[in-house]
Formats: structure tokens, sequence, C-alpha cells
């Protein structure tokens, strides 16, 4: 079967041209994501979450040119490790910003009172504030994707993001 009729296939909703396409490409993928992110682990995520979401376009139709479908699916491996390297970059930053705050807490307070402070802090926000940096820091959503979600430039995201992070720390006392 040729990768146009795969994808017809697939897009009809018939179940053995998903288990087709998957037992063609995971292969590839798994592959990409092994030389790419170095983990046997990570690269069975890629896998799963690339197919899935390859499937998922399928069906809704969002394919342009599904003759391409290896293509497709190899250019979607490559946003997926960049998106991945993004959050894990993010996350190095904010530890490396914020992970020593529970060595400086006096060991007589626990961690809760702290979460309710950054709770507390976090309520304080305007909404839209609020808004953006739950979707940066907790969705882990790039300026782009929040933008497009709150229907804002994402220069504009970043503004938010970047003065609703400076307010969280003059109220969390870190300034």
């Amino acid at each position: 079967m040729e990768d146009a009729e795969l994808a017809a296939a697939v897009s009809r909703g018939d179940g053995a041209a998903e288990a087709e396409l998957y037992r063609r490409l995971a292969p590839r993928v798994r592959l990409y994501g092994l030389r790419h992110l170095r983990d046997r682990h990570a690269a069975a995520d890629l896998v799963q979450q690339v197919l899935m979401t390859t499937i998922e376009r399928l069906r809704a139709g969002a394919v342009r040119e599904p003759a391409k479908l290896a293509s497709y699916v190899l250019g979607m491996c490559r946003m997926t490790v960049l998106e991945m390297r993004r959050g894990a970059a993010r996350r190095a930053q904010l530890f490396e910003l914020y992970g020593d705050m529970e060595e400086a807490a006096p060991e007589s307070q626990p961690r809760v009172i702290e979460e309710a402070r950054l709770a507390d802090c976090l309520a304080q926000l305007a909404e839209r504030e609020r808004t953006v940096v739950l979707l940066s820091f907790y969705a882990d959503k790039s300026a782009d994707d929040a933008g497009r979600e709150l229907a804002l430039a994402p220069g504009n995201v970043r503004v938010i993001r970047h003065r609703a992070l400076g307010k969280l720390r003059a109220c969390m006392g870190l300034e």
C-alpha cells in the first residue's frame, strides 16, 4: 500500500491501516529518537507522541500531502524533539533560579508554607498574567502557543510573562 492510500485509509478510521502505519513508521521514529535524544525511554515516548499526533491529523484531514507521509512524520519528529529540548532547557533554567529555595528556607518552616505563599502571590496577579504564567510553566507552552490560545501576539505573551514573574519574585521576597 502506498503512503497516499495508507493515509486515506487512516483518515476513514481504518484500524488496520493505523496498525500498518505504526508498523511501517515506528522503527524510523525510534531511530530518530535514539539518535537525537540518546535515551531509549525518551525515544519510545517520541514514537508514541509523533504517531498519535500523525493519526489524529490524518483523521482530521490536516495533512496537506498524504503521499509524502514519511517526510511528514520525520518533520514531526524534528519539531517534537525541539519542543522536548526547549521544555528541558526551561525546567533546567527554572531549577537554577529557584532550586535553592528549599535550601535557603529555615528548617523549622515546612515547604507547605512556601507553596501557600506562592499560591497567594499567584492569586494577586491579574487573570491574564496568571493565565500566561500557568500556560508557560505548568502547561509548558511556548509564547507562540500561548499567544494562539489567548489571541495575543507572542511578543505580548513574553512581556506579560516577564512582568508577572517580576511581581511574583517581589511578592515571594526574592528581589
